[in-house]
């Protein structure tokens, strides 16, 4: 590609430091443009209703994902209470629901905190030398802190993440991390290989990750068993029961969110468009108060607006060898319709500086994927995705979720010892079917219908943050050799 290349689902651009080596992205403060809801009113009540819906979509969609993570009593697989970590202790597997396009590269270490209430201390033990990272999202889905390998080291390290109303002292020993919202998610990552050993290494970190309310510092603490809701859908993917949401409900919910959630300061002209609808942070929504023209069109406005945003994958961003390249994730501006995209198809993106993403549904020559196909992507001589951390190629069905298949493998990286060419190439085969045994460690199982790739390279290099670097295409065809 000769133009600037973008990554998908990656964020957007250098962070600010607060404090010696503390990443701390201002989330949502940037001042760029964005199409989708500008500073004139919409003329027509649908467009306005439909800007409204996707401008809440990541709000909603995170305290519902939220609400599922921690309806437990006790940490218990992806789940566990309010300021908690549930630890994954082995990677996702195809029944893994819970969050879009997850990896198979990482042992997750997930907790949802209100620091609105009180802050809370995060402690993080010596990895001695080894990947991990510990992204903390707003309820916005913004990235605004990054403590890892990357931005602050492999040593022991405790961390305050304070609300955004607080003030007062900081423990000694701490460092500050204010939070822009009372929600806040850290999806913490640490990088395991996936062998027996290596498992027993990675739980012993996740079991010294914790986190302790600031009313406890100091003492021994042992955390209170969450209380379980019956009436909240377990079974059901988040993103489906979001998409479900009536607009009576999904506004209403919205409305009560941004009273402990604000909204951006850059923000002050969708906060308008959402009163002048009857929407107004920390006050029940009532669509029977409004006009029939503005009721009409609240109701109509989730049809409208789901469609919007899946669509918006094919205009998002620029595009090389059939895959989708843009850098407007984890800090999004006012860019609210790739917000909107990145919650429906990644939720909990990082930085590009931790992570970039392009993907693909489509092989070289434009076709969509499909596993009536055989595919080989072929990386040539000395061109394996350059990075600091790890990459790997990831498998989803069309809804962006792990395939199931024989191997039990989702993902194909350099860890299943990856055989190359005689020139030093390597091919990567992407089809149903093994390709022999010979090719097995090569081999990226696909499902029997549509498909979808997702490259993930962690702690990228250079080359890939300037676009002198891209993934080679996906190409059609029914024979290959090592």
């Amino acid at each position: 590609m000769d133009v600037t290349r973008r990554i998908f689902a990656a964020g957007a651009a250098t962070l600010p430091f607060a404090g010696p080596g503390l990443p701390f992205a201002r989330a949502q403060s940037t001042v760029q443009d964005a199409p989708l809801i500008g500073t004139d009113a919409a003329a027509d009540p649908l467009d306005l209703a439909t800007d409204a819906y996707i401008y809440g979509y990541p709000l909603v969609t995170m305290e519902m994902t939220r609400r599922v993570l921690t309806n437990v009593a006790a940490p218990e697989g992806k789940s566990a209470p309010m300021g908690q970590f549930a630890n994954l202790r082995a990677y996702p597997d195809a029944k893994f629901r819970a969050v879009t396009a997850p990896n198979a590269d990482t042992l997750y270490s997930s907790a949802f905190l209100d620091v609105g209430r009180e802050p809370y201390l995060l402690s993080i033990p010596a990895q001695d030398g080894r990947y991990y990272l510990m992204p903390m999202l707003s309820a916005w889905t913004n990235v605004f802190a990054v403590p890892g390998k990357r931005t602050t080291g492999t040593g022991a390290q405790t961390y305050f993440i304070a609300g955004p109303g607080w003030s007062g002292s900081v423990p000694a020993g701490a460092k500050l991390i204010q939070a822009p919202t009372s929600l806040v998610w850290i999806i913490g990552r640490t990088y395991c290989t996936g062998t027996p050993a290596d498992y027993r290494a990675v739980h012993a970190i996740q079991d010294q990750y914790r986190l302790v309310p600031a009313s406890a510092a100091g003492r021994l603490y042992t955390p209170p068993p969450g209380r379980v809701d019956a009436s909240i859908d377990m079974r059901t993917a988040v993103r489906e029961q979001v998409n479900r949401m009536d607009a009576a409900a999904y506004f209403n919910l919205l409305a009560a969110l941004m009273a402990d959630n604000p909204p951006a300061l850059a923000d002050g002209v969708p906060v308008a468009k959402l009163a002048s609808l009857g929407i107004v942070p920390g006050r029940p929504f009532d669509p029977a108060s409004q006009p029939p023209a503005i009721r009409s069109a609240l109701e109509q406005a989730p049809k409208a607006a789901i469609p919007r945003i899946m669509g918006h994958l094919k205009a998002t961003g620029s595009h090389v060898n059939g895959w989708t390249f843009t850098t407007d994730g984890g800090d999004y501006g006012k860019d609210y319709l790739q917000r909107a995209l990145v919650t429906a198809v990644g939720l909990g993106c990082n930085l590009p500086q931790d992570a970039v993403y392009p993907l693909t549904t489509v092989d070289a020559a434009g076709r969509r994927l499909n596993g009536t196909s055989k595919y080989v992507m072929r990386f040539p001589a000395g061109e394996l995705p350059p990075v600091d951390g790890f990459w790997s190629l990831t498998m989803y069905d069309a809804d962006y979720f792990f395939v199931e298949n024989p191997i039990n493998r989702y993902s194909v990286s350099p860890r299943d010892d990856l055989k190359a060419n005689p020139d030093g190439s390597v091919d990567l085969f992407i089809q149903t079917e093994s390709p022999g045994a010979q090719r097995e460690s090569n081999w990226l199982p696909a499902p029997k219908g549509p498909f979808v790739l997702m490259l993930r390279t962690y702690w990228p290099k250079d080359a890939v943050l300037n676009g002198s670097w891209s993934p080679p295409p996906v190409t059609r065809s029914t024979s290959a050799t090592l």
